[in-house]
This record gives C-alpha cells, structure tokens and sequence, in this order.
C-alpha cells in the first residue's frame, strides 16, 4: 500500500478584529457610567435652599417674652382708652353739661376826660355775674382775662384770681378798670365826647376764661369767651341803661 501523505499542517486562524471591539466598547460605555455618576449624586443649589427652608418651617422659634409683655400692655392701654372713651360719652348724653355763663347786672362809670385831644383817661367799674347753670357738675375758672373796648379800640385790661363753683351757684366780683393816657384816634376821641354829651356812651366787656368741669375723678378743662355790650348814662354818675350778653365756647 502507498503511503498517504501526511495531512497539511492546519494554518492559524487569523484572529477575528472584532474581538477587541466588545472590549472597546466596554471600556468606552463604562467610562460615560463612571463619570456621571458622580452628577447625579451632587446637589443642586436651589434643592439645598428649599431643604434648608423646610428645616426652619420645621423649627418653630419661641417669640421673646420682651415682645409679648410690650403687646399686652398696648392692648391693656387701647381698652382703657376705649373704656374711658364710652364712659365720657354715656356722661355727655346723660348729665348734658351746660355752659357757665357770664353776665353783667350794673355798672359804674365814674369820669371820663381827656389831658389833650388823643389822650384818654376814665375810670369803670362794673359787678360780673359768673354762674353754673349744671346740676351735677363743678367747675373751676382756672384762668379770668378782662377787656375793656370802645369801638373795638382797647383802653382797659383786668385779671381775677382764680375760683370754684358748686352745682347751679352764682358769684358776683366787683371789675375795676382805670384807663390813663390811652391814645385814641382822633375819629373815637370825637365820638367819646359825642355820646358824653348826649348822656349814652357805650362800652364793650370781653371775657376769655379757661374752664374745668369736674364730675368725681372725671375732669374736662375748655375756653369760654363771653362778651357784654353796654350802654350807660354819661359820668360821673353813670349807670347801666341796657345790656347784651352772651357767652359761648
């Protein structure tokens, strides 16, 4: 028999390229894992902000007792100011205070002359009648100012001490008012002599009073303004002819 020859010796097998793509690929799609990785763990700014906030709306503070005793005593304040406020007004529609009056029942008007044509000189004496019309309330004249006025031209001034009235009583003081040297024009100076002559020579009294009504631990203090025109007989025996009077607030 004849021998066969022997078989070729089997060539290797070139090896595929593709193997070292999947390892490639591995790599390379790794690669991508491992550095996002880290991103999606890192934290956004307004996520912490929002988490911060939440924690605080979580923790109540306590408020400082500084601010709950300045709070109570406003509110205590703000209901004596109320109490005090209705109180006044239950008084007023109740009691229904009167205002004092001022009034003026005789008068005295001893000289009048006169040491140059501009130069006037006179002596008046009149009695005011202070009265407290209420029945339930005092009142304190706290503050009396006396004006003497002729033809709304000033020529004489007087103060009183300050008193006190009870319910519905009535004082009467005694004014004295000199005048010496006032200037008066030339037009009132002719007047005066005019009305001395025909025997009526009219005056004017204004009043300014600073007033305190007084009701138990309840007290109210306002001005009063009372004003008098009259008309008298000339001097040196003048007395009261007529009178108007009126007093208001």
């Amino acid at each position: 028999m004849l021998a066969l020859p022997p078989p070729p010796p089997l060539s290797p097998q070139p090896q595929k390229e593709t193997m070292s793509t999947p390892l490639q690929q591995i790599v390379i799609s790794k690669q991508p894992m491992i550095q996002n990785t880290p991103a999606q763990y890192t934290e956004n700014p307004a996520t912490r902000k929002v988490m911060k906030q939440q924690t605080l709306l979580r923790q109540p503070r306590r408020t400082n007792p500084m601010v709950w005793c300045c709070a109570i005593i406003c509110l205590i304040f703000s209901l004596l100011l109320i109490f005090f406020g209705i109180a006044t007004l239950i008084i007023f529609l109740v009691i229904k205070p009167k205002t004092p009056l001022f009034d003026i029942p005789g008068v005295s008007l001893s000289s009048i002359y006169f040491d140059s044509p501009e130069n006037f000189n006179g002596d008046f004496t009149f009695l005011a009648n202070f009265s407290n019309p209420n029945r339930k309330i005092d009142v304190r004249f706290e503050y009396v100012y006396i004006e003497l006025y002729f033809s709304d031209r000033l020529i004489g001034t007087q103060t009183l001490p300050p008193f006190t009235q009870r319910q519905r009583e009535s004082r009467l003081e005694t004014v004295h008012l000199i005048s010496s040297l006032v200037s008066l024009p030339n037009n009132l100076g002719l007047e005066l002599r005019r009305q001395v002559q025909i025997n009526r020579v009219a005056y004017d009294i204004r009043g300014t009073f600073r007033v305190r009504a007084n009701l138990g631990l309840i007290h109210f203090s306002y001005w009063l303004h009372g004003r008098c025109q009259l008309e008298m007989t000339g001097p040196p025996t003048g007395v009261l002819v007529t009178r108007s009077c009126r007093t208001k607030r």
